[in-house]
Protein backbone atom coordinates (compact mmCIF):
# COMPACT_ATOMS: atom_id res chain seq x y z
CA UNK A 1 0.00 0.00 0.00
CA UNK A 2 1.24 3.52 -1.03
CA UNK A 3 0.86 6.36 0.95
CA UNK A 4 1.36 9.60 -0.38
CA UNK A 5 1.45 12.71 2.13
CA UNK A 6 0.43 15.97 0.39
CA UNK A 7 0.45 19.59 1.98
CA UNK A 8 -2.58 21.82 2.00
CA UNK A 9 -2.20 25.49 2.72
CA UNK A 10 -5.02 27.01 3.88
CA UNK A 11 -5.54 30.66 3.84
CA UNK A 12 -6.88 32.30 6.41
CA UNK A 13 -10.23 34.04 5.71
CA UNK A 14 -8.61 36.75 7.77
CA UNK A 15 -5.98 38.14 9.51
CA UNK A 16 -6.73 39.93 12.53
CA UNK A 17 -9.44 41.52 14.09
CA UNK A 18 -11.37 44.36 11.73
CA UNK A 19 -11.00 47.26 14.23
CA UNK A 20 -7.09 46.67 14.41
CA UNK A 21 -7.50 46.09 10.58
CA UNK A 22 -8.94 49.64 10.12
CA UNK A 23 -5.27 50.81 11.82
CA UNK A 24 -3.17 48.05 10.14
CA UNK A 25 -4.83 47.10 6.97
CA UNK A 26 -6.38 43.95 5.96
CA UNK A 27 -3.85 41.85 4.67
CA UNK A 28 -1.24 41.83 7.31
CA UNK A 29 -1.16 39.86 10.50
CA UNK A 30 -1.12 41.59 13.71
CA UNK A 31 1.02 41.62 16.56
CA UNK A 32 -0.08 40.73 20.45
CA UNK A 33 0.70 44.53 21.17
CA UNK A 34 -1.51 45.80 17.66
CA UNK A 35 -4.02 43.29 18.89
CA UNK A 36 -4.75 44.81 22.59
CA UNK A 37 -3.93 48.22 21.62
CA UNK A 38 -5.60 49.43 18.20
CA UNK A 39 -8.63 50.20 18.23
CA UNK A 40 -9.57 49.68 22.23
CA UNK A 41 -10.19 53.41 22.66
CA UNK A 42 -14.25 53.75 22.69
CA UNK A 43 -15.57 56.49 20.89
CA UNK A 44 -19.11 55.90 20.94
CA UNK A 45 -22.43 55.54 22.63
CA UNK A 46 -21.59 57.40 25.84
CA UNK A 47 -24.65 57.56 28.05
CA UNK A 48 -24.05 60.45 29.66
CA UNK A 49 -21.37 63.54 30.05
CA UNK A 50 -19.64 62.77 33.47
CA UNK A 51 -21.00 65.22 36.21
CA UNK A 52 -18.09 66.29 37.47
CA UNK A 53 -16.94 67.39 33.93
CA UNK A 54 -19.77 68.45 32.30
CA UNK A 55 -18.02 69.99 29.28
CA UNK A 56 -16.57 66.91 28.60
CA UNK A 57 -17.63 63.38 26.90
CA UNK A 58 -16.59 60.91 29.06
CA UNK A 59 -13.40 59.81 26.52
CA UNK A 60 -12.76 62.64 25.05
CA UNK A 61 -9.78 64.34 22.98
CA UNK A 62 -10.62 67.79 23.62
CA UNK A 63 -9.13 67.73 27.14
CA UNK A 64 -5.88 68.41 26.17
CA UNK A 65 -4.54 71.30 23.96
CA UNK A 66 -2.70 68.72 21.80
CA UNK A 67 -4.23 67.78 18.88
CA UNK A 68 -3.24 64.20 16.79
CA UNK A 69 -5.56 63.25 13.56
CA UNK A 70 -4.78 59.35 15.32
CA UNK A 71 -4.12 58.87 18.47
CA UNK A 72 -2.92 55.72 17.72
CA UNK A 73 0.36 56.88 16.22
CA UNK A 74 1.51 57.19 19.95
CA UNK A 75 3.05 53.88 19.50
CA UNK A 76 5.46 52.58 22.27
CA UNK A 77 8.44 51.33 20.87
CA UNK A 78 8.72 48.35 23.60
CA UNK A 79 5.64 47.25 22.13
CA UNK A 80 3.75 46.74 25.52
CA UNK A 81 0.86 45.18 26.37
CA UNK A 82 -0.36 43.61 29.77
CA UNK A 83 1.62 40.37 29.28
CA UNK A 84 4.49 41.27 28.18
CA UNK A 85 5.09 44.37 30.80
CA UNK A 86 4.14 42.11 33.63
CA UNK A 87 6.86 39.64 32.03
CA UNK A 88 9.73 42.12 32.24
CA UNK A 89 8.78 43.40 34.94
CA UNK A 90 8.79 39.91 36.43
CA UNK A 91 12.33 39.16 35.56
CA UNK A 92 13.46 42.54 36.54
CA UNK A 93 11.85 41.35 39.94
CA UNK A 94 13.83 38.19 40.25
CA UNK A 95 16.92 39.97 40.02
CA UNK A 96 15.95 42.58 42.76
CA UNK A 97 14.77 39.96 44.48
CA UNK A 98 18.46 38.34 44.30
CA UNK A 99 20.13 41.56 44.61
CA UNK A 100 18.06 42.56 48.30
CA UNK A 101 18.77 38.50 48.78
CA UNK A 102 23.01 38.69 48.22
CA UNK A 103 23.19 42.36 50.07
CA UNK A 104 21.22 41.13 53.46
CA UNK A 105 22.66 37.83 53.91
CA UNK A 106 26.50 39.28 53.47
CA UNK A 107 25.34 42.22 55.82
CA UNK A 108 27.06 44.42 53.30
CA UNK A 109 25.07 47.70 54.52
CA UNK A 110 26.81 47.50 58.19
CA UNK A 111 30.16 47.52 56.31
CA UNK A 112 29.52 51.31 54.51
CA UNK A 113 30.82 54.31 56.06
CA UNK A 114 28.28 55.46 58.80
CA UNK A 115 28.18 58.99 57.17
CA UNK A 116 27.80 57.70 53.91
CA UNK A 117 24.96 55.17 55.24
CA UNK A 118 23.10 58.34 56.61
CA UNK A 119 23.57 60.54 53.59
CA UNK A 120 22.18 58.18 51.47
CA UNK A 121 19.10 57.47 53.05
CA UNK A 122 18.46 61.33 53.66
CA UNK A 123 18.58 61.44 50.01
CA UNK A 124 16.85 58.49 48.92
CA UNK A 125 13.98 57.99 51.03
CA UNK A 126 11.97 60.94 50.62
CA UNK A 127 11.84 60.29 47.38
CA UNK A 128 9.48 57.51 47.57
CA UNK A 129 6.71 60.36 48.30
CA UNK A 130 7.63 61.62 45.38
CA UNK A 131 7.41 58.19 43.64
CA UNK A 132 4.10 58.05 44.82
CA UNK A 133 3.28 61.32 43.33
CA UNK A 134 4.28 59.99 39.83
CA UNK A 135 2.24 56.89 40.18
CA UNK A 136 -1.39 59.17 40.78
CA UNK A 137 -0.03 61.66 38.28
CA UNK A 138 0.26 58.71 35.79
CA UNK A 139 -3.30 57.20 36.93
CA UNK A 140 -4.90 60.49 36.31
CA UNK A 141 -2.72 60.51 32.52
CA UNK A 142 -4.26 57.36 32.10
CA UNK A 143 -8.19 58.69 33.31
CA UNK A 144 -7.87 61.64 31.52
CA UNK A 145 -6.04 60.76 27.68
CA UNK A 146 -6.93 59.29 24.83
CA UNK A 147 -6.36 56.59 22.69
CA UNK A 148 -5.23 53.42 23.95
CA UNK A 149 -1.63 53.73 22.93
CA UNK A 150 -1.20 56.66 25.19
CA UNK A 151 -3.12 55.67 28.46
CA UNK A 152 -2.18 51.70 28.38
CA UNK A 153 1.53 52.46 28.75
CA UNK A 154 0.78 55.49 31.24
CA UNK A 155 -0.63 52.59 33.22
CA UNK A 156 2.18 50.50 33.56
CA UNK A 157 4.65 53.65 34.39
CA UNK A 158 1.97 54.33 37.62
CA UNK A 159 2.30 51.20 39.03
CA UNK A 160 6.07 51.05 37.91
CA UNK A 161 6.40 54.07 40.58
CA UNK A 162 4.35 52.50 42.85
CA UNK A 163 7.19 49.73 42.80
CA UNK A 164 9.71 52.12 43.08
CA UNK A 165 8.50 53.77 45.89
CA UNK A 166 8.08 50.03 47.38
CA UNK A 167 12.09 49.95 46.84
CA UNK A 168 12.92 52.40 48.64
CA UNK A 169 10.83 51.56 51.70
CA UNK A 170 12.30 48.19 51.53
CA UNK A 171 15.98 49.99 50.98
CA UNK A 172 15.34 51.97 54.10
CA UNK A 173 14.02 48.76 56.01
CA UNK A 174 17.42 47.08 54.92
CA UNK A 175 19.78 49.53 55.98
CA UNK A 176 18.41 50.55 58.63
CA UNK A 177 14.50 49.83 60.14
CA UNK A 178 11.17 51.31 60.20
CA UNK A 179 12.07 55.22 62.32
CA UNK A 180 13.86 55.71 59.07
CA UNK A 181 10.41 55.81 57.17
CA UNK A 182 8.83 58.10 59.81
CA UNK A 183 12.00 60.41 59.80
CA UNK A 184 11.45 60.47 55.79
CA UNK A 185 7.85 61.29 55.97
CA UNK A 186 8.61 64.18 58.88
CA UNK A 187 11.56 65.61 56.28
CA UNK A 188 9.47 65.25 53.08
CA UNK A 189 6.60 67.24 55.35
CA UNK A 190 8.72 69.35 57.05
CA UNK A 191 12.53 70.20 56.39
CA UNK A 192 13.21 72.76 53.83
CA UNK A 193 15.12 70.73 51.47
CA UNK A 194 12.14 69.07 50.44
CA UNK A 195 9.28 71.77 50.34
CA UNK A 196 9.92 72.94 46.88
CA UNK A 197 10.05 69.48 45.54
CA UNK A 198 6.81 68.70 47.69
CA UNK A 199 5.31 71.72 46.29
CA UNK A 200 6.74 70.65 42.28
CA UNK A 201 4.70 67.12 42.54
CA UNK A 202 1.17 68.60 44.57
CA UNK A 203 1.10 71.24 42.11
CA UNK A 204 0.92 68.55 39.13
CA UNK A 205 -1.73 66.86 40.85
CA UNK A 206 -3.91 69.21 39.50
CA UNK A 207 -3.19 70.15 36.25
CA UNK A 208 -5.98 69.44 33.86
CA UNK A 209 -4.79 68.92 30.69
CA UNK A 210 -3.38 65.08 30.67
CA UNK A 211 -0.45 65.62 28.31
CA UNK A 212 0.67 68.43 29.80
CA UNK A 213 1.04 66.35 33.15
CA UNK A 214 2.33 64.02 31.16
CA UNK A 215 5.25 66.30 30.00
CA UNK A 216 5.86 67.98 33.48
CA UNK A 217 5.96 64.46 35.46
CA UNK A 218 7.75 61.73 33.03
CA UNK A 219 9.53 64.48 31.09
CA UNK A 220 10.64 67.09 32.67
CA UNK A 221 11.00 65.79 36.41
CA UNK A 222 11.78 62.37 36.16
CA UNK A 223 14.28 63.58 33.25
CA UNK A 224 16.23 65.32 36.00
CA UNK A 225 15.72 63.49 38.93
CA UNK A 226 16.84 59.85 37.89
CA UNK A 227 19.88 61.50 36.12
CA UNK A 228 20.83 63.37 39.51
CA UNK A 229 19.82 60.71 41.82
CA UNK A 230 20.64 57.47 40.66
CA UNK A 231 23.23 57.91 38.06
CA UNK A 232 25.69 60.41 39.34
CA UNK A 233 24.79 60.17 43.97
CA UNK A 234 24.29 56.59 43.65
CA UNK A 235 26.46 55.19 40.80
CA UNK A 236 28.89 57.82 40.74
CA UNK A 237 29.47 58.65 44.54
CA UNK A 238 27.70 56.44 46.97
CA UNK A 239 29.26 53.28 45.08
CA UNK A 240 32.37 54.83 44.37
CA UNK A 241 32.82 55.40 48.19
CA UNK A 242 32.02 51.94 49.60
CA UNK A 243 27.96 52.32 49.41
CA UNK A 244 27.42 48.94 46.67
CA UNK A 245 24.98 47.68 48.62
CA UNK A 246 22.98 51.29 47.94
CA UNK A 247 23.62 50.57 43.89
CA UNK A 248 22.43 47.15 44.06
CA UNK A 249 19.36 47.77 46.18
CA UNK A 250 18.67 50.35 43.61
CA UNK A 251 19.70 48.82 40.38
CA UNK A 252 16.06 48.90 38.73
CA UNK A 253 15.72 52.73 38.96
CA UNK A 254 18.42 53.94 36.49
CA UNK A 255 17.47 50.62 33.98
CA UNK A 256 13.79 51.39 34.14
CA UNK A 257 14.16 55.03 33.31
CA UNK A 258 16.85 54.15 30.31
CA UNK A 259 13.76 52.11 29.22
CA UNK A 260 10.67 53.93 30.01
CA UNK A 261 12.21 56.65 28.31
CA UNK A 262 12.44 55.38 24.69
CA UNK A 263 8.54 55.66 25.17
CA UNK A 264 8.14 58.96 26.85
CA UNK A 265 10.76 60.31 23.93
CA UNK A 266 8.53 58.52 21.30
CA UNK A 267 5.21 60.14 22.35
CA UNK A 268 6.86 63.60 22.30
CA UNK A 269 8.51 63.46 19.29
CA UNK A 270 5.30 61.80 17.29
CA UNK A 271 3.31 64.81 18.95
CA UNK A 272 5.84 67.19 18.41
CA UNK A 273 6.06 66.04 14.76
CA UNK A 274 2.25 66.39 14.00
CA UNK A 275 1.85 70.00 13.79
CA UNK A 276 3.59 73.39 14.37
CA UNK A 277 0.67 74.14 17.39
CA UNK A 278 1.41 71.02 18.87
CA UNK A 279 5.75 71.59 18.83
CA UNK A 280 4.96 75.24 20.41
CA UNK A 281 2.94 73.90 23.10
CA UNK A 282 4.64 71.00 24.14
CA UNK A 283 7.95 73.46 24.19
CA UNK A 284 6.13 75.80 26.03
CA UNK A 285 5.50 73.06 28.48
CA UNK A 286 8.73 71.80 28.59
CA UNK A 287 10.78 74.68 29.36
CA UNK A 288 8.46 76.15 31.57
CA UNK A 289 8.54 72.94 33.61
CA UNK A 290 11.93 72.77 33.27
CA UNK A 291 12.84 75.70 34.97
CA UNK A 292 9.99 74.69 37.99
CA UNK A 293 11.80 71.16 38.68
CA UNK A 294 15.69 72.55 38.34
CA UNK A 295 14.52 74.76 41.11
CA UNK A 296 12.66 72.38 43.08
CA UNK A 297 15.48 69.80 42.80
CA UNK A 298 18.48 72.61 43.82
CA UNK A 299 18.33 71.51 47.45
CA UNK A 300 17.92 68.14 46.75
CA UNK A 301 21.23 68.42 44.72
CA UNK A 302 23.09 70.61 47.48
CA UNK A 303 22.21 67.76 49.88
CA UNK A 304 23.23 65.13 48.03
CA UNK A 305 26.35 66.75 46.81
CA UNK A 306 27.25 69.33 49.65
CA UNK A 307 28.98 72.25 47.44
CA UNK A 308 28.22 71.32 44.11
CA UNK A 309 24.76 70.42 43.76
CA UNK A 310 24.58 73.32 41.30
CA UNK A 311 27.25 72.28 39.28
CA UNK A 312 25.66 68.25 38.98
CA UNK A 313 22.10 69.64 38.18
CA UNK A 314 23.55 71.73 36.04
CA UNK A 315 24.81 68.89 33.75
CA UNK A 316 21.39 67.30 34.00
CA UNK A 317 19.85 70.33 32.68
CA UNK A 318 22.09 70.43 29.94
CA UNK A 319 21.23 66.82 29.09
CA UNK A 320 17.76 67.07 29.53
CA UNK A 321 17.76 70.50 26.71
CA UNK A 322 19.77 68.17 24.23
CA UNK A 323 16.84 65.72 24.99
CA UNK A 324 14.36 68.91 24.11
CA UNK A 325 16.39 69.52 21.05
CA UNK A 326 16.17 65.84 19.30
CA UNK A 327 12.22 65.72 20.19
CA UNK A 328 11.80 68.74 17.97
CA UNK A 329 10.76 70.83 21.24
CA UNK A 330 14.19 73.23 21.60
CA UNK A 331 13.01 76.31 22.56
CA UNK A 332 13.07 79.14 19.99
Amino acid sequence: MTIDLKTVDIKPLRHTYAHVAQHIGADKTASRYQEGTFGAQPQANFHYRPTWDPDHELFDPTRTAIVMSSWYALKDPRQFYYASWTTTRARQQDTMEANFEFVESRGMTDLMPETLADQALAVLVPLRHAAWGANMNNSQICALGYGTAFTAPAMFHAMDNLGIAQYLTRLALTMAGPHVLDAAKTAWLEDPTWQALRRYVEDTLVLADPVELFVAQNLVLDGLLYPLVYDRFVDEQVALKGGSAVAMLTAFMPEWHDESGRWIDAVVKTMAAESEDNRACLARWAHHWEEQAAAALLPVAELAFPALGHAALDEVREQLRARFAKLGIAQQ
